[in-house]
């Protein structure tokens, strides 16, 4: 062993068998061997005498490196020398050097001979066919040497396909003009030479050397696709794969490849008719048998890839053939490969270049304008179904995945969700082409379900329940409340169903689900509601083992009660006995510790005993007795906290918190008719809790999340009680008006533009008080111009403000759209007028949000109505009248709309367009000349307007058609944009 051995060995070792300084010696002088000019020469003679694996992978790494930066460079007799020695070492020959011959690299392990394959490669691509004509020719002769050489000579065959041939990889244009180049010359010179070989290697060796075979029948696959068809499709070659899939005697991995070969044949690209002819010719049906075997083993899934490869073409087929003949003959095809097909959807692992889906819904698509269909075609259509029903199940591996609902199983269930969609669009497009076979097959599925065991499959009883629940999905209002028809027959069926899997999460979800998505039927069938009320209130719903399905439960109940409330009066109290122990959970103090937030259960209990058909004595009880515990939580939380803990402990936060969502949910179902005027008893119960909550800002003030919570209860409170929340507002509001804090402000402008909109002027006075302190705050944090969002802009604060500066501006549209303008004016209020109307200037002129800038316009709009109408003596506003005129009217009206950011395609823009003409309207109407002097003898002159159209402005302005103007105007904006030529500057 020499030097270079010595250290190559050294370099490659892994273990701490060598010290770190001798290795790093070991490299440098590997390195310093690499830069050796002469490098393809020695590693070709170390190739020749040296029996070490590591030194002769080292050597023909090398020596591929060396190709790839100096082949160009190199002389011809360099070349020659190289491609000689390399073409032997291929064919099992010894490099003669200095009379040693001993050593053939292709007795050495694999990688050793791809990496030599990959050299050969090289050189095919820098001197085939013009260089190296005889490459292929050469190499044929030597296969009969010994089995080795065929080996190694597919492995050049396959790693030309994977370096340069395959497009299943991307490719430059230089490779590919490289590979058509090979390709072409291969077609002209060998191909056939090279196909003839193939065919007596495997005659030759499919008995005594299978593996060789089947490395051969990979190298056919690759080819197929771009060599002559005629010399696979022939009676011998096919005749020969079709044997060798059909002998039992031979290895699965020999019979899969010659399986794949056919496929190959199959999907080669042509044209339509030669197509049919071949598959026609195949008589595939010789190796349908072949799928009904272990659906592990590699022959059963190549052969399944085979039979739906096949029916895929079928399908093409029949799709752009029109003759009569082509879709004969493609219908009896297929005919003939569907039950095949759909054994092996059912039952084998389906390539995944193979589109179940995708498939179905094409042999589906093709009944779609048939009718009759056949006995036939109706069979095929409920294996189709069947194919669906076993696709859309659960691997049962998961099972206890999905029900604890972990990691897995929350992924599981992800891509199941997203698995299913397309499986449940075809189930739709089934059930259009033929509805008597869809519900039949569901009935059946369901009916299965139904009589299941103990034992029954978890994941069969899921995807029936699922199929029936897809269903609905396609029927029609009516379908959905006849008793006669198949829900008639379903719906009561699943409601005396208790499934011996119904502990399972996912058999409750979609038992729940599809009760749900079928409660119209109730609305027509009320015999059935108790049983329904059963379902969602006993185990199975609300009170089932899993917090999942109690959650999901509570939710799908209160859908259930919006819609039937009027009919569920008789059951009021038959449900709150039912949900005695609900709502018990929150008269305790470890509400914190329950994991669902009971808000549904108290919405739905709201919207029961909120309705005015229960009588009132009743309803005050059932009120009180839900309000009155709650608020005793909530005062002995309140009493500790101000002798204990000023602060509150995070579990008595989380606890109030839970209990003011119980009471908001529950006051949900009291309208503010009955609250006030039929029944005042049940407005003194909220007006009394309203009351006492409002003692928590009181003593926790500055806990954001109870402050939250407080406030949408005084959201609620609003709709139910009308104008007599009034006197417990100034108390409200002075608690809840924060600091300065963005997310705060927004909830409470959100507050006060509900007051505004729903009593108008009634809140005048609480408007006066706040709204300086509001502005105050607003203009002390927003900037005057765009809220800057660069790099890292996308931050939860920018955010924050972005936000509070449209909640801004919508209370600003509500206030002068609810005529309280005055607001403004008020002596608190003065000092902020000027930055408003700067905030709204630049808003309604730049704001990349064009519904803000409509918003802004139409507050000017208001303002100018309300605070400048003719006619007038002395001027309202000293000042707004010239700051309307110069800077709104020309700034808003014509230098923003020049811009050409302003897409008069979009649709938001072409309303905000018609808002700014309809200012200038207004303007006229209301300053007249002084308008309009100076828009058209001031501002249209620095837009270079044509006097000629400034007269007609004038003239159409002055009209009374609004439409026109706006047509007008939009003309005239888009021909002085053609005149800036982009060049205007904004003022």
């Amino acid at each position: 062993m020499d030097d270079l051995e010595k250290a190559i060995l050294i370099s490659f070792d892994e273990s701490v068998t060598f010290d770190s300084v001798l290795k790093s010696q070991a490299v440098a002088y590997v390195q310093q061997i690499k830069e050796n000019p002469s490098i393809c020469r020695i590693c070709i003679e170390k190739l020749s005498f040296c029996k070490l694996a590591q030194v002769q992978f080292w050597c023909l790494q090398c020596l591929h490196e060396a190709l790839l930066v100096k082949y160009l460079s190199m002389t011809p007799d360099e070349k020659s020398y190289i491609r000689k020695s390399v073409f032997s070492i291929a064919c099992y020959e010894a490099v003669d050097v200095n009379g040693n011959s001993s050593v053939k690299v292709l007795d050495g392990p694999a990688f050793l001979k791809n990496k030599l394959a990959q050299i050969v490669v090289f050189l095919i691509y820098f001197e085939y066919p013009l260089i190296w004509p005889s490459v292929f020719m050469d190499f044929l002769p030597n296969l009969s040497k010994d089995a080795v050489v065929i080996d190694m000579f597919c492995r050049v065959l396959n790693a030309l396909d994977d370096e340069l041939i395959s497009l299943d990889y991307p490719r430059s244009g230089d490779e590919v003009a490289v590979a058509g180049r090979i390709k072409d010359a291969m077609r002209a010179q060998c191909v056939p030479q090279i196909v003839r070989a193939w065919y007596d290697i495997i005659l030759m060796y499919k008995n005594s050397n299978p593996e060789l075979c089947t490395s051969v029948l990979d190298s056919m696959r690759r080819y197929i696709s771009w060599i002559d068809i005629g010399l696979i499709v022939n009676d011998a070659y096919i005749q020969m794969l079709f044997e060798l899939m059909l002998m039992d005697v031979l290895p699965d991995q020999l019979r899969g490849a010659a399986a794949i070969v056919i496929l190959a044949v199959v999907t080669k690209g042509m044209d339509y008719k030669s197509k049919l002819t071949i598959l026609q010719s195949l008589q595939i049906s010789r190796v349908f048998a072949l799928v009904m075997g272990d659906s592990d083993s590699e022959l059963v899934s190549s052969v399944a890839s085979l039979v739906t490869g096949y029916a895929n073409e079928v399908l093409e087929c029949s799709k752009r053939l029109n003759s009569e003949d082509g879709k004969g003959v493609s219908l009896e095809l297929l005919n003939e490969v569907l039950p095949s097909v759909f054994y092996v959807m059912k039952n084998c692992e389906v390539d995944s270049a193979f589109s179940i889906v995708q498939f179905l819904s094409g042999y589906v698509g093709t009944m779609k304008s048939l009718s009759p269909l056949t006995e036939m075609q109706l069979l095929h259509l409920d294996q189709i179904l069947e194919v669906i029903r076993v696709q859309i199940q659960f691997d049962p591996l998961y099972r206890s995945n999905l029900d604890m609902l972990d990691k897995i199983g929350r992924e599981e269930e992800d891509r199941m969700v997203e698995f299913r969609k397309d499986l449940f669009v075809l189930l739709r497009n089934v059930g259009r082409v033929a509805p008597d076979v869809t519900h039949n097959f569901i009935r059946n599925s369901l009916s299965s379900a139904v009589t299941s065991s103990e034992k029954r499959n978890v994941e069969e009883v899921e995807a029936a329940l699922s199929l029936f629940y897809a269903l609905g999905e396609s029927l029609q209002d009516d379908a959905a409340r006849n008793r006669t028809g198949l829900l008639g027959e379903l719906v009561p069926m699943l409601l005396l169903t208790r499934f011996p899997c119904h502990s399972n999460r996912l058999v409750a979800l979609v038992y729940l689900e599809t009760i749900t998505r079928y409660m119209k039927f109730f609305l027509d069938n009320t015999q059935y509601i108790p049983m329904a009320l059963g379902a969602f209130l006993d185990e199975r719903g609300v009170h089932h083992s899993n917090v999942n399905v109690r959650r999901r439960a509570s939710h799908l109940f209160t859908r259930f009660v919006k819609l039937l409330k009027p009919k569920l009066v008789p059951y009021v109290e038959i449900i709150l006995q039912h949900l005695q122990d609900k709502v018990a959970e929150f008269t305790r103090m470890d509400t914190a510790s329950n994991e669902e937030d009971g808000s549904h259960i108290f919405e739905a209990i709201g919207l029961l005993i909120g309705m005015e058909d229960v009588p009132p004595d009743k309803q005050s009880d059932y009120l009180s007795s839900l309000l009155s515990p709650l608020c005793q939580q909530v005062e002995v939380a309140l009493s500790n906290a101000k002798a204990h803990n000023p602060g509150g402990s995070p579990a008595q936060i989380a606890d109030i918190k839970q209990i003011i969502m119980a009471i908001n949910a529950l006051s949900k179902g009291f309208s503010e008719r009955l609250a006030t005027a039929s029944r005042p008893s049940i407005g003194l119960m909220f007006k009394q809790t309203l009351d006492f909550l409002l003692q928590i800002l009181v003593v926790f003030p500055k806990i954001e999340p109870l402050r939250c919570k407080v406030t949408s209860f005084i959201h609620s409170m609003v709709n139910t009680l009308g104008a007599s929340v009034f006197p417990y507002l100034p108390k409200a509001l002075e608690q809840l008006l924060p600091e300065s804090q963005p997310k705060e402000l927004v909830d409470f402008l959100v507050l006060l533009n509900q007051l505004i909109c729903k009593f108008s002027a009634g809140v005048r006075d609480i408007l006066e008080g706040v709204y300086p302190i509001i502005a105050s705050r607003v203009f002390n944090i927003l900037p005057r111009n765009e809220i800057q969002s660069g790099p890292g802009g996308n931050t939860e604060e920018i955010r924050e403000l972005q936000e509070l500066q449209r909640t801004f501006y919508t209370f600003l549209h509500v206030i002068t759209t609810h005529d309280l303008s005055l607001v403004f004016l008020l002596p608190k209020s003065r000092g902020y007028l000027e930055s408003m109307m700067q905030l709204l200037l630049y808003t309604s002129c730049k704001h990349k949000d064009i519904p803000v800038r409509k918003s802004c316009v139409q507050i000017f709009i208001r303002l100018i109505k309300d605070w400048c109408g003719r006619p007038c003596g002395e001027e309202k506003v000293p000042g707004f009248q010239s700051f309307i005129v110069e800077a709104f009217a020309t700034n808003c009206c014509l230098y923003s709309v020049l811009d050409k950011s302003f897409e008069f395609r979009d649709t938001n823009t072409l309303v905000l367009f018609g808002e700014i003409v309809l200012a200038q309207k207004v303007m006229y109407e209301n300053f007249g000349n002084d308008f309009l002097h100076h828009f058209v003898s001031q501002g249209f002159p620095n837009v270079h307007c044509p006097q000629d159209l400034a007269e007609q402005y004038c003239q159409i302005l002055q009209g009374n058609d609004i439409k026109v103007l706006k047509s007008f105007y939009q003309s005239l904006v888009e021909k002085l944009r053609l005149q800036q030529n982009g060049s205007l500057v904004f003022r």
